[in-house]
């Protein structure tokens, strides 16, 4: 019987042992999707204790809590619940947590940063919570210091297109911190004409452009400004939230007539949504490619299924789950129509739904050329499927279908500083599933060629698809 996570974790055969020693474990961290916040990198936040470090805005350890009966006061906090009492309320969750993620997870965060390694649950809650908070007030332990000690090199944030970046350029201005803080361009919500904040927003951009938008051109023309003003702050990458992805026939007048129903708080019906959503995306994917920026579609998640809480705390809260709407048609049309003006940027693919790996792993093969390894990207498994299966799952398909080797590797998706162990976690992953392949025969044991393999997947492939 194998200990609890030791130094072999994952890692089921020798081969696999070599490839993650002595090729994986050390190569630098390119997190090319994150929500982290580029104020507390900017400021260099200190975290008050463990709670604030590990459990807020953490909606994955939520979903956990709540689902072992945590009231919802100890989950997002409030009703005169303090810190410890919410970090408590985790620690008795966590045993709970076996064969989620999360468990191992959990206890990777805290041995890779604090040295922990008492196995979390209420009995060593105590002890673990005055050992981490020691050392978060040590004052070694603040937001930058967590991404050196992960070994990071670019960090790409998600950014909407009104947003300043004010703190991406001045975190290019830090003398003692060499991490390429990048934004990404998330223009979601120029797309989503139909939700109710959609004029609102139209005001922010209105605002950001320094334009009056009072037609679809002008619309357009505000976002071209925004990229342009994007790319200059060192954007590599947009990326989209696409719940279902649209397609339909449309013509710039037909797309222009919509926004301005949308502009005069007339009814869009959900065909004229997909037409605006199609011209609009179309229209974005062509800057895109103007500026060698690769292109995320992130694709068939619900969101905010619980109205009810929705009401109370908002988005981005655990309340969304996997969509099952079709892929196929809607994306291959997307792609095509770019690819037919020789417009297609480099893009990443990912479904939240993992019977569309296969779609996707399929789809992607369409459109590969142009002289760039792997231009168009099988995106890792993401939300919901970055589990052991997950994952595992992901890279069969890709390999099966397609160019494992050109994979661009792991990113965090994550709003905590903590997060990073998710390289580690895929890495394992990644070399004992070659390393199985080379114990049954079915990829030969030249650790020159898999070793190579693991470090592109690790760091270099990305490095070079996105040009950093």
């Amino acid at each position: 019987m194998k200990p609890f996570m030791d130094d072999h974790f994952l890692l089921t055969n020798e081969t696999a042992r070599r490839l993650y020693h002595d090729f994986a474990k050390d190569m630098p961290i390119i997190d090319y999707h994150c929500h982290l916040s580029t104020q507390q990198i900017y400021e260099n936040t200190s975290f008050a204790n463990l709670t604030e470090a590990w459990l807020y805005g953490d909606h994955y350890k939520w979903r956990a809590m709540r689902a072992n009966g945590a009231e919802e006061r100890y989950v997002t906090g409030g009703g005169g619940v303090t810190d410890y009492e919410r970090f408590e309320a985790w620690a008795g969750t966590v045993p709970q947590t076996i064969g989620n993620p999360l468990y191992q997870w959990s206890h990777m965060e805290l041995r890779r940063y604090f040295d922990v390694n008492e196995l979390i649950n209420k009995k060593n809650a105590p002890a673990i919570w005055e050992k981490v908070n020691a050392k978060l007030a040590s004052g070694s332990y603040k937001a930058r210091d967590l991404i050196k000690m992960s070994n990071v090199e670019v960090i790409c944030t998600t950014d909407d297109p009104v947003d300043s970046l004010e703190y991406h350029i001045a975190i290019k201005e830090l003398e003692d911190f060499n991490v390429q803080v990048l934004p990404s361009f998330r223009p979601d919500k120029a797309l989503e004409i139909n939700r109710p904040t959609f004029l609102e927003w139209v005001g922010k951009l209105e605002a950001a452009a320094s334009a009056k938008l009072d037609s679809y051109e002008a619309m357009l023309d505000a976002l071209e400004a925004r990229v342009k003003f994007f790319d200059e702050v060192g954007c590599k990458v947009s990326d989209h939230a696409l719940d279902y992805v649209a397609y339909a026939e449309v013509t710039k007048e037909e797309a222009a007539t919509i926004f301005a129903k949308a502009l005069n708080g007339e009814a869009v019906t959900l065909e004229e949504e997909k037409q605006y959503k199609t011209y609009t995306l179309l229209f974005l994917g062509r800057l895109y490619a103007e500026r060698g920026w690769a292109m995320q579609f992130h694709i068939n998640a619900a969101r905010n299924n619980s109205s009810r809480m929705f009401g109370k705390l908002g988005p981005d809260t655990g309340f969304d789950s996997i969509n099952d709407s079709a892929v196929a048609y809607p994306l291959v049309k997307l792609l095509d129509a770019l690819d037919t003006d020789d417009a297609l940027p480099k893009t990443i693919v990912y479904s939240l739904n993992a019977k569309d790996n296969d779609v996707l792993g399929s789809i992607i093969g369409s459109f590969q050329g142009g002289g760039v390894p792997g231009k168009i990207q099988l995106g890792s498994a993401w939300w919901f499927n970055d589990t052991k299966n997950g994952m595992l799952d992901q890279m069969n398909a890709l390999a099966n279908l397609g160019l494992l080797s050109r994979f661009v590797g792991m990113l965090t998706d994550s709003r905590s500083f903590l997060s990073y162990t998710r390289h580690e976690y895929f890495r394992r992953l990644l070399c004992n599933l070659l390393g199985e392949w080379v114990e049954n025969g079915e990829a030969p044991q030249d650790m020159e060629l898999l070793g190579d393999m693991v470090q592109n997947i690790s760091y270099r492939n990305a490095k070079t698809y996105f040009g950093f």
